[in-house]
């Protein structure tokens, strides 16, 4: 009779060096130059409660925000709120959100995340992380997005654009989101833990793009040890 496989032990995370002082201060300075270009940045996600929340950015994985804006748009008229999501069903959410990728799955997920709001929570989002990722279709990521937006703990979401921009402004090395999650945790300034997320998503979206980044445009681009990689001398 076989046994149930045993889940291995995480590993312990490598001890950090501590940072250098010039380091510290060209890493202040970087965050220092994003809150002076922009003091609150959110997400460009539309949404007007924490539920509306909590789908948009499930439905935003694999897809861009400008899609998921266009079938909310329609989607949050009709249904805004766990009672009336769930009174719609999956066979009447999946016409709003058939241009999204994935929507058979988000739809689902969408439909069973609600019914679990009303029927554990009385319909409110809990915002609890552990609450939050025992959701259907939420995750670390999503769960990040939401607490961080909401300014309910100074979460830090790692997707392309923040895993891109954050070892080209030498502020991670790690091989993994969550690896590269923890050294900004770790490294970012405490004063600018609750809009670090936005702020390396915003950039990497406008200005540090994936083939070519429009480093005349960057504010931080005397602060970037990747610079030379893009810019002729």
């Amino acid at each position: 009779m076989l046994g149930k496989t045993m889940a291995k032990p995480r590993k312990p995370a490598p001890k950090r060096k501590p940072l250098k002082p010039a380091e510290q201060a060209r890493i202040a300075e970087l965050f220092a130059r994003f809150e002076a270009d922009e003091s609150d940045p959110r997400t460009e996600l539309d949404y007007d409660s924490p539920f509306t929340l909590v789908v948009a950015v499930a439905l935003s994985a694999q897809a861009t925000d400008v899609s998921v804006n266009k079938a909310t748009q329609k989607l949050f008229k009709a249904a805004d709120t766990p009672q009336k999501m769930l009174a719609l069903g999956e066979d009447g959410l999946k016409p709003f959100i058939s241009s999204i990728g994935l929507y058979n799955s988000k739809a689902k997920n969408v439909i069973a995340l609600s019914r679990i709001l009303i029927e554990q929570y009385g319909g409110e989002v809990p915002l609890e992380r552990d609450k939050l990722q025992a959701l259907p279709g939420v995750g670390r990521k999503t769960a990040s997005v939401v607490l961080n937006e909401l300014r309910v703990e100074p979460a830090i979401a790692v997707d392309t654009h923040v895993f891109r921009v954050s070892h080209r402004l030498g502020l991670s090395t790690g091989k993994t989101p969550d690896a590269v999650e923890a050294d900004l945790m770790a490294i970012v300034p405490e004063p600018y833990r609750t809009r670090a997320h936005h702020w390396l998503i915003l950039h990497g979206r406008y200005i540090c793009v994936a083939r070519r980044p429009k480093c005349e445009e960057c504010p931080v681009a005397d602060l970037c040890p990747s610079r030379h990689l893009f810019v002729r001398p």
